[in-house]
């Protein structure tokens, strides 16, 4: 039986081997001592610095990284780490975050001294931050610079000159006022004013001549920008041609615009607003939320219903909305701004109750006299459309495209041999009161 002993023996020393291998990869336990001695000091900081500093660090065993976080209260703002390989002078900055609205106070530096064995020393420090007071702001504009200077209050700065015209496109900047200060710009990014960009911010005066350009540095809130309107209520800038608003209308409701001295001269879209007066409109459609634009350069009000804060849609009880996209048809002119099959551009027809919406043209101003190819969807933009198996029409004017009859599915045309009178206004109409395959088209010379 002496042949059984060695492979024994074998496995005793492979079981002696890898228990031996076992211990030696375990997890290595925290030793050493590691010491920190923060060199700087941190005083007059402000919003927008790269704060330098300077750490000495040692320790018996080797380190691994000194990682420095600020924090605002709780919140963690900024962090940067830096690899010690051996004992000495370690020197890094941090960025200190500048946002708006953010007051004056104290924050928390963080030093994390961390060696190869994980263990690790730390320290804080309270650091006040305040945002800095300029002696002055710069104005860009395409062709030259202006300063702004101290307005009085509290980060607000002003410039007055005879600009070369009431639209002055234009970013701000600010000096860097020591060493450890940046430069911050401030620039227009989505419809409002925003640091760390240089698209130029559309101001505009209501007036020529002489005028001010302000800004505060904490707020964010300048001047001079057009002011519109809309029942007291202020539209908001999407750009300097465009601002819009959100708002809960009802059936018949006053609407009164301010801020146009030009009204008089704006097309007014008749399936949503009834004139009255020089700046006074009544509601036509039914009660809902409805978001209300106003192009400045084509003079034209587009109205668009919700559902919450986005376009609505057509729903299987026939309530929502009902869009049109497609050629022949643009408000407040085809010639000069078609829909086509942009779905951006899409026209939401007036819902007027009873599962019903409208929309009113005129021949040879919003709808072409002799050539239209446009259809019904059920949201703006692709997805639900009606096709000729789910809407039909007793018109002798218009007729629904079947894909055989010289329109796509659902397409509308006018019929061969008709032109649409010039001048004449059409209201069509879709009643889905009778479920939404069913929908019934009405054509109609007003």
């Amino acid at each position: 039986m002496k042949y059984i002993k060695y492979p024994i023996l074998i496995l005793t020393g492979l079981m002696l081997l890898a228990t031996a291998c076992s211990d030696d990869d375990g997890p290595v336990k925290p030793a050493g001592n590691p010491v920190m001695d923060i060199k700087s000091s941190f005083a007059n900081v402000h919003f927008g610095d790269n704060l330098p500093f300077t750490v000495g660090v040692n320790d018996e065993v080797s380190l691994s990284t000194l990682t420095v976080t600020l924090y605002f209260g709780e919140e963690k703002v900024a962090q940067t780490t830096l690899r010690t390989k051996e004992n000495g002078e370690y020197a890094g900055v941090i960025p200190v975050p500048f946002h708006k609205d953010i007051p004056d106070g104290t924050a928390t530096l963080k030093f994390v001294l961390l060696n190869t064995t994980m263990k690790s020393a730390q320290q804080e420090i309270d650091v006040p931050i305040t945002r800095a007071q300029y002696p002055y702001l710069i104005l860009v504009t395409a062709n030259t610079s202006y300063p702004m200077l101290p307005a009085g209050a509290p980060n607000e700065y002003a410039v007055t000159e005879a600009f070369p015209s009431t639209d002055l496109p234009a970013y701000i900047k600010t000096p860097v006022i020591d060493s450890k200060g940046t430069e911050i710009t401030f620039g227009w990014e989505g419809g409002a004013i925003a640091e760390g960009v240089t698209t130029n911010i559309p101001f505009t005066s209501p007036v020529g001549g002489a005028y001010s350009v302000t800004f505060n540095t904490k707020t964010y809130q300048a001047t001079p920008f057009f002011e519109l309107l809309l029942n007291d209520q202020k539209m908001s800038m999407v750009d300097k041609e465009n601002y819009e608003i959100d708002i809960e209308l009802k059936q018949g409701q006053e609407i009164t615009v301010n801020g146009l001295a030009d009204i008089a001269d704006w097309w007014i879209d008749a399936d949503y607003l009834t004139k009255e007066g020089e700046a006074g409109y009544t509601f036509v459609p039914i009660d809902g939320k409805y978001r209300i634009s106003a192009n400045l350069a084509m003079k034209y009000f587009k109205v668009e219903a919700l559902t919450g804060n986005s376009p609505a849609s057509l729903t299987e009880n026939g309530t929502g909305a009902i869009w049109i996209i497609g050629e022949g048809i643009g408000k407040p002119s085809v010639a000069g701004n078609e829909v086509g099959w942009n779905t951006d551009k899409a026209l939401c027809m007036a819902p007027i109750g009873n599962k019903k919406y409208q929309l009113t043209v005129v021949a040879g101003e919003t709808v072409k006299t002799d050539n239209i190819n446009f259809k019904f969807f059920h949201q703006k933009g692709w997805g639900g459309e009606f096709g000729a198996d789910a809407i039909s029409t007793n018109s002798e004017v218009i007729f629904v495209g079947n894909g055989n009859n010289g329109r796509d599915n659902g397409n509308l045309g006018i019929t061969g041999g008709v032109t649409l009178e010039l001048g004449v206004s059409y209201l069509f109409t879709v009643d889905v009161s009778a479920g939404l395959t069913q929908a019934i088209l009405t054509v109609v010379k007003k």
